[in-house]
This record gives structure tokens, C-alpha cells and sequence, in this order.
């Protein structure tokens, strides 16, 4: 039972509903992984020790009730530290927030409580999501379980440190840059950055009130070991709230698309060159798709270096606003980061410009939505080169520099598209995890997601690992 840790969600699901285990004995099996592992990795920064066993010991006592189990019941799953859990600081990893304790769930939490979930801990993220990679103020570096000496990616780097060294089954991240999908490529996980609209997303600390970029941008996600582990956890927050009034129900699975469904691949990028061992990795995703009967073309979405310059346009310009304010509670590591954009990006002049850049957001959103009518999935790398050290961000020395490895990311950002981040390969150099990204049209994760089963079968990338170190 002390290996409960190494299954998928989906089959702890499936036990806890044939009675073959118990959510006690899931909680504790995790609880114990933590114990041993999280001081060498810092992931989990408050462990939910009591209040997970008496929401496991519940869970037990609804099953032998028979009482209607939902999709995840009796599931443990951890939650990055800046989406709002009851009772509970929401500090967004820095010390200014530290005691900021939230009166409700977000509504992702909810939703997974609904479902069955019960939360065993809050994970480390960089100081205020800013950064990806993740050291915290607060609460210290996360280390990758891969190589000590690696990031983890960021923001949600907890969560993904934390799946693939065994201390969770699922986790839930946020992703305004990449913050889903960054550190699942670094920690060789998988996760998915849903439509925007798809997930409602609301937070009361640091308070409701949201910039432009971040209503238009931000969503909140899944991140797991497995395509079906996300797909299932998908399924449980998808769907209107009444505390989102942007967020929508609407089905997981659209209509079918005629076959063979044809696949742009990008083994090079506009404005950045990549590693070989990541053009490998995308080839290597291209092959699995073309053997299992996938049209496979290399091309290119148009106007992809546009859309990156205007997501880096349209949030700096945006949260320049109240920047006056929130620069002096900035880390000065993080403060650093942040003067990359400031000093890479250059302020609205006035209303007019910050007008233009959203109208240049809608062009490039309407050509590529044609561009996916007849490449309904979009197959690139995630990141431009194997993951690098701690501090590569504050490295960089520049906003040119930091974007050369992140920009793939950045366009489902802009244009509110899903995205999923699936390992394709071990780079033989350094036995590191290179992730893949698997993207699609508005609403149709489910593509995606099937797609990227396909590459993970493929590419036999296994987690959770013990950290090696």
C-alpha cells in the first residue's frame, strides 16, 4: 500500500470505486511520499496533513454508505499557492501575503471537491506568478526531481516538481506566459492550458479586481502524469460559475473532424533557433502522429513572431498600470525580471496604442483560425532548448534573451487557444524530459488531447521519479 503513490489518478479513481483502497490509505501513501521526499525538493510548501485525512476518512465512509461517488472521489491533488483555497492563506510565494487567508475556494476547487478531490497541499511558485522558474521569497527554490541543478520551470513549478517526484496525482496551476506548460516540459509531466472561457477562474486574494491581460489571458488548468489523467480532471472543472461571467459551458468533445486530421509542424521557429535535441523531440511527436494515420506538413501559423511581440506588448503595457504600487513589494530578484519587460517593452503612449495592439490581437487571431481550419492541430516545441540552470531567467540579460527560450509558448496566451504540453523524449546528452506542445482550435482540447496520447505513447517518458539527487 506504500506505493499507492506510483498509479495514475485514473486508476486510484477506479480502486476507490471497486473498493480495492481507500482514500485513507491514498492520503497517507502521499503524505508519507511527501514526508520522505519534499525536503529535497521543496514542492509542497503547507502539507494539508489533518485536513486531508478527514476528508479521506469521509470519502471512505460515503463509499460504504453507497452513496453517488463523482468522477475523482477520494483522490488527493495539490494546489499551486495562488488560487484560493477556504481557510487558507493564498500568499502568491511572497511574505507580503503570508497571512492574506482566503474565505472561499476558488471556483477550480470547488469544482474538484465536487468531484470527489480532496486537497493534501498548497505548492511553491515563483513571488506573484511572475517568473518562469520558481523561487520563492517565501518559501525557497523548488529543485527539479530530474537534476538538482535544473529549474523546474515556471510559475506552476510546485505542482510539477511535486507530480513527477510522486507527491500527487494531479495538480492545479494557472498559465498568463506559459505557467502550465513551462514546467511540465521542464519536469517531464503533462498538462494543458484550456481554452480561455473553458475553466472558470475568480480570486478574492489579492482581491477580484483583474488587468485587461489577465481577463483576456489567464486560465486555470490541470497538470498530471498522464494525457488521461488530465483529460479526467478536465472534464470535472470545465463549465460555467457564477462567479466567472466570462466562463462557459460547453461540451469537451466537439463534432469530428473528417480524417486523416492534418498536423502543422514546426521543427523550426521564426525568430529563434531551437536546440537539436528539441527539433528531435518534435519530430520524433511528428512520426508517432504520422504512423497512427495523421497528416503531418511542416508549416508555420501566420504572423507568429507578431503574436508573441503583441502578448509581451499588451500585458507590460497593461500592468504598468498600479505598477508604481506593486514594484516596492516585488523580490529584488523578481524585480528583476520584471524590469526585463519594462525596459524590453515600451508603455501605451495613450489610449489609441493600447486600442491598437487589441486590434492587431483579433487579425492575427482571425488568420489563425483559418490557418487551423485546415490544420486543425498545431505540433512545436515548448521550450527553444534543453531546460537550463536555476536563474536562467535573470540570466538572460535581456527580454530578447528570456523570450529566445520561452516564446513558443506564448501565442495560445494571446489568442485564448488550448494547448497541450506532452513529454516527447529523454535527450540522450542529459537524460532530461523535453516536452512537446499539442495545439489546437478554440475549444477543442479534446483533439489536442487525444493527439498528445499518441505521443506519449510513443515516447515512453514514465514519472513519478525518485529525485535524482
Amino acid at each position: 500500500m506504500s506505493e499507492l503513490w506510483r498509479l495514475s489518478a485514473s486508476e486510484m479513481a477506479r480502486q476507490m470505486a471497486a473498493g480495492e483502497v481507500t482514500s485513507r490509505e491514498l492520503v497517507e501513501a502521499h503524505l508519507a511520499r511527501i514526508d520522505a521526499v519534499n525536503p529535497r525538493v521543496n514542492a509542497v510548501v503547507r502539507v494539508l496533513r489533518d485536513e486531508a485525512l478527514k476528508a479521506a476518512g469521509d470519502a471512505d465512509r460515503k463509499r460504504w454508505e453507497g452513496a453517488r461517488l463523482g468522477s475523482l472521489h477520494g483522490v488527493p491533488f495539490t494546489i499551486k499557492d495562488c488560487i484560493d483555497v477556504a481557510g487558507l492563506p493564498t500568499t502568491w510565494g511572497s511574505a507580503v501575503l503570508a497571512e492574506a487567508i482566503s474565505p472561499v475556494d476558488a471556483p477550480v476547487v470547488e469544482k474538484m471537491r465536487a468531484a470527489g478531490a480532496i486537497p493534501i497541499g498548497r505548492t511553491n511558485l515563483p513571488d506573484f506568478a511572475m517568473r518562469p522558474s520558481t523561487d520563492s521569497s517565501l518559501y525557497g527554490l523548488t529543485r527539479n526531481p530530474w537534476d538538482h541543478d535544473r529549474t523546474a520551470g515556471g510559475s506552476s513549478g510546485g505542482d510539477a516538481a511535486a507530480l513527477a517526484s510522486g507527491m500527487t496525482p494531479i495538480g492545479l496551476g494557472s498559465d498568463l506566459g506559459g505557467s502550465l506548460r513551462n514546467p511540465a516540459n521542464a519536469c517531464g509531466i503533462v498538462s494543458v492550458r484550456p481554452s480561455a472561457g473553458r475553466v472558470p477562474i475568480a480570486q478574492q486574494v489579492p482581491g477580484p479586481d483583474q488587468h485587461i491581460s489577465n481577463q483576456l489571458m489567464n486560465v486555470q488548468g490541470p497538470m498530471a502524469r498522464t494525457v488521461a489523467d488530465v483529460r479526467l480532471v478536465l472534464e470535472a472543472i470545465i463549465g460555467a460559475h457564477p462567479k466567472d461571467p466570462w466562463a462557459i459551458d460547453a461540451p469537451l468533445v466537439g463534432k469530428p473532424i473528417p480524417s486523416p486530421i492534418r498536423v502543422a509542424v514546426l521543427t523550426t521557429l521564426p525568430g529563434a533557433p531551437l536546440e537539436s535535441a528539441v527539433a528531435d523531440a518534435v519530430r520524433g511527436a511528428a512520426d508517432a502522429l504520422a504512423n497512427a494515420g495523421y497528416d503531418v506538413v511542416e508549416a508555420c501559423p501566420p504572423r507568429y513572431e507578431e503574436a508573441i511581440e503583441t502578448w509581451g506588448q499588451i500585458i507590460v503595457g497593461d500592468q504598468r498600470f498600479g505598477a508604481e504600487g506593486m514594484l516596492p513589494l516585488l523580490s529584488p530578484d523578481t524585480l528583476r525580471y520584471f524590469n526585463f519587460y519594462l525596459d524590453g517593452v515600451p508603455p501605451f503612449a495613450s489610449s489609441f496604442e493600447m486600442s491598437e495592439a487589441l486590434i492587431r490581437r483579433h487579425a492575427i487571431a482571425m488568420e489563425w483560425s483559418a490557418f487551423q481550419e485546415d490544420h486543425p492541430i498545431i505540433l512545436g516545441p515548448t521550450w527553444t532548448r534543453v531546460t537550463p540552470g536555476h536563474g536562467y531567467d535573470l540570466e538572460a540579460g535581456s527580454l530578447a534573451g528570456l523570450l529566445e527560450t520561452i516564446r513558443p509558448v506564448t501565442p495560445a496566451n494571446l489568442l485564448g487557444l488550448p494547448s497541450v504540453c506532452v513529454p516527447s523524449r529523454l535527450d540522450p546528452a542529459t537524460g532530461l524530459p523535453i516536452g512537446v506542445l499539442v495545439g489546437g482550435r478554440r475549444f477543442r482540447e479534446d483533439i489536442c488531447l487525444d493527439a498528445a496520447a499518441i505521443v506519449e505513447a510513443a515516447a515512453g517518458v514514465a514519472t513519478p521519479i525518485d529525485p535524482r539527487f
